[in-house]
């Protein structure tokens, strides 16, 4: 039997929450950005009359302002974007439990055994697509396909409310004449590898010899070649399906600059703090830290260290970061931006090789971990702190577990 995919994206969906929040904006230019004190003044989202004016996602906002001197600018209510996101999906469930996310506002929905109770994939997707509308308030585009690349495409291809149905019939004549950057993990560096062998459309990928995009780009020049040729056989996951976590992270542009490695440590303390509860509530331990550290010069670079016993304390993770930062960077240049992040995740319970000759104050660095968190939950994220942290609080006023919005975007799990 042939499958029936979905791919439902909530069209400039903070922009429109937004709009829904306050109607006296939908007949203006509106972007929603970040705070510019906090040095995240780039534009987050705008809706359709600022993207007519030539407002774009990721600009920063004298260029946008630049653009448009009329564009209005809101903060991100990121509560509001996930109760949203939450009511749509409810509304996914009445036809499918094979729903997997793709960000905040996109799913694919697989609707293979929902025909005979709901009618075609088109029928369902228009029926789909007008509950949002009505029951939401939101508007969506949904593309319908055989496979999920195809049906990301049907999603893309018009924009607002748009509705794309390709088939098996129909897919080179919609796909192929499009720009190969339009295929799903097509990015920038893979373009201009596309470029450089003669490729410019999907049609020109489908139809390359996939010996020759294997040289050039390795494993991922045979997936692209399939996916152009609709060949994807992913499935949808079921609502259920919980993903293997392969790594956590957390990752932030502070009010200022970074000059030494105490300011670096004060930012760990924040960051790990966030990563060891997240570690804690799936039970798990790590042993691979990873810092990326980029520059005033917007010069990024990226370190990691292996450990021989998995960590899961907030003290060694800073300990394991900071000695990183001490070896690799020496802040000739202050840095503008730091992620810490944790890989190769273990179960906490995991049977562990201990050393003789390492101090073992894990039980107790983990029970003052566990405390702080309880309190945390009771009584708010700056209920308790570390003294260390009073240092300077232009640095560490903030919380990564409620201000950081986490999107899945792995295709491959």
């Amino acid at each position: 039997m042939e499958r029936t995919i979905l791919h439902c994206d909530l069209n400039n969906f903070y922009a429109s929450v937004e709009c829904m929040k306050h109607p006296e904006y939908r007949d203006v230019p509106i972007a929603v950005a970040g705070n510019e004190e906090l040095r995240h003044g780039i534009v987050l989202a705008k809706n359709t009359l600022a993207k007519a004016a030539g407002v774009k996602t990721g600009q920063t906002l004298w260029e946008a302002r630049q653009i448009c001197a009329s564009l209005i600018l809101l903060p991100p209510d990121y509560t509001a974007y996930r109760r949203c996101s939450r009511m749509v999906k409810e509304i996914f469930t009445d036809y499918t439990d094979q729903i997997e996310d793709f960000g905040i506002d996109e799913s694919w929905l697989d609707v293979t055994q929902s025909r005979n109770l709901f009618g075609s994939g088109m029928t369902i997707a228009q029926t789909i697509q007008q509950r949002i509308l009505r029951e939401i308030g939101l508007s969506s585009s949904i593309g319908i396909s055989f496979n999920k690349i195809f049906a990301k495409l049907g999603s893309d291809y018009r924009k607002p409310m748009g509705l794309t149905y390709i088939s098996r019939d129909n897919y080179q004549d919609i796909v192929w004449p499009l720009p190969v950057s339009d295929l799903l993990y097509v990015g920038r560096s893979t373009v201009k590898k596309c470029l450089h062998l003669g490729i410019e459309t999907i049609g020109d990928l489908a139809n390359s010899d996939v010996r020759r995009l294997r040289r050039s780009l390795g494993k991922w020049g045979e997936y692209l070649w399939l996916f152009a040729n609709g060949e994807d056989r992913s499935e949808v996951a079921k609502q259920t399906y919980i993903f293997p976590i392969k790594s956590i992270g957390n990752g932030v542009t502070p009010p200022r600059d970074l000059y030494d490695l105490e300011d670096f440590r004060l930012i760990a303390y924040v960051l790990c703090e966030s990563i060891v509860a997240r570690m804690r509530e799936q039970e798990l331990a790590a042993r691979c830290v990873c810092i990326q550290l980029r520059n005033t010069q917007l010069v990024s670079i990226s370190r990691r260290t292996m450990t021989t016993v998995p960590i899961y304390t907030v003290h060694r993770l800073v300990a394991l970061a900071v000695s990183l930062c001490r070896r690799h960077y020496h802040f000739q240049i202050p840095l503008r931006s730091i992620s810490i992040s944790v890989t190769q995740l273990v179960s906490r319970h995991a049977h562990q090789q201990l050393s003789l000759f390492d101090d073992q104050d894990e039980p107790q660095e983990e029970a003052l971990d566990q405390v702080m968190e309880e309190i945390r939950r009771r009584f708010g994220p700056f209920s308790i702190r570390r003294c260390s942290m009073k240092q300077d609080m232009e640095l560490t006023d903030f919380d990564p577990l409620s201000e950081h919005t986490i999107h899945p975007v792995n295709f491959f799990r």
